[in-house]
């Protein structure tokens, strides 16, 4: 099993992620807002910071979900993206591990099948917490 990402400082409403929600681009921050939302309602054990200028989602310091908004598309990224169950060929991305799914306004999102990545990124971060040494 691949090493964890781990970030320092994530809780619960961080008011920095609040904070990025509210700068910026209304109708992509909206959008991305969202997902994070379906994202913490993965479980009470959900916590969260800003990494990289993007909210994140992790589980106690293991980090398994982000979102982002650029210029002409939000984003939903998986940090361990690379060994969810993908049968809809939503993913996007060649790195070892990451993976995203691009989501443009007014195009309608594949929903059940991104809620069905996000509940499987959730279950896969903590399965890889009670594997860890």
């Amino acid at each position: 099993m691949e090493p964890l990402f781990r970030l320092s400082g994530a809780r619960r409403d961080d008011p920095a992620v609040s904070a990025w929600f509210e700068a910026g681009d209304p109708g992509l921050r909206h959008l991305a807002r969202f997902w994070f939302d379906q994202i913490r309602a993965c479980g009470l054990d959900v916590v969260e910071c800003l990494h990289d200028h993007q909210p994140t989602a992790c589980v106690a310091d293991a980090a398994f979900a982000y979102v982002a908004a650029y210029r002409v598309h939000a984003a939903v990224g998986f940090f361990h993206g690379a060994d969810l169950p993908d049968p809809s060929g939503l993913l996007e991305g060649s790195g070892k591990r990451m993976r995203h799914i691009k989501l443009k306004w007014g195009q309608p999102a594949p929903e059940a099948a991104l809620q069905a990545l996000i509940t499987a990124a959730h279950a896969d971060i903590r399965a890889r917490l009670d594997s860890a040494p």
